[in-house]
């Protein structure tokens, strides 16, 4: 029998709370609900669950304070944290991401499509430090770092330093959602974009050049960009 994960929900609405425990409860999971930031530290601390779904309005320690807490904290900075926040509260999840936060979904959200974000961050590998020096290859895309190649289906393709450096830098973290400043912050070099606009003229010229693999480089509205898994 598959061991149940431990979920630990951070939420002070009871609406989105009996909806997740009403949802979830037909699933393999072990859920644990907390209101408050001070409440969900002590649980983490003592035993760390398989996720977090956070809130990022909690009262007390918020969602941001808890979120950077658990980031920064050896013993928990690899459990994986999907943030909740509603459409308009655009400025938190782009402030929960750049803080570690894995994945997010907006308020109201359908119970199942929570379910299948939850699952596929479980199903991710344990985190291990990206390989930066050896050769890539998802499919039919081949990325050699040591020569700054992109190779499609057997082919060179001419890409710049800067559009090399961005894909790269998706393609060894899979799933993972990244703003257009942690992109920036995460590529290195004097040719590094420096601005939100010229990492979508980038993205732009990325897909155009990669062909039929453009669909592993995905738009997060209002967000940024993550590479599909693979």
């Amino acid at each position: 029998m598959t061991k149940k994960k431990n979920i630990l929900i951070v939420d002070d609405e009871k609406d989105a709370l009996h909806l997740i425990e009403k949802n979830m409860e037909l699933d393999e999971f072990n859920l644990k609900m907390v209101k408050t930031g001070e409440e969900a530290l002590k649980i983490v601390r003592g035993i760390a669950p398989d996720l977090v779904l956070l809130n990022m309005m909690i009262p007390g320690v918020d969602g941001f304070g808890l979120c950077r807490v658990l980031k920064r904290d050896p013993k928990t900075s690899k459990i994986p944290i999907i943030m909740m926040a509603r459409k308009e509260e655009e400025r938190d999840i782009i402030g929960g991401l750049e803080l570690g936060a894995d994945d997010y979904v907006t308020k109201p959200f359908k119970p199942q499509a929570l379910i299948a974000r939850i699952n596929a961050i479980l199903r991710r590998k344990p985190a291990v430090e990206p390989d930066e020096f050896s050769p890539l290859k998802i499919d039919g895309l081949e990325l050699v770092p040591k020569r700054f190649q992109v190779k499609v289906d057997g082919k060179l393709v001419d890409v710049t330093l800067t559009e090399f450096r961005i894909l790269h830098f998706l393609a060894l973290r899979p799933g993972l959602v990244f703003t257009r400043q942690q992109i920036i912050d995460g590529v290195r070099g004097n040719e590094y974009p420096a601005t939100d606009r010229s990492v979508d003229v980038q993205m732009t010229g990325l897909r155009r050049k990669i062909g039929r693999y453009c669909c592993y480089i995905e738009t997060v509205r209002g967000v940024g960009y993550k590479f599909k898994n693979y």
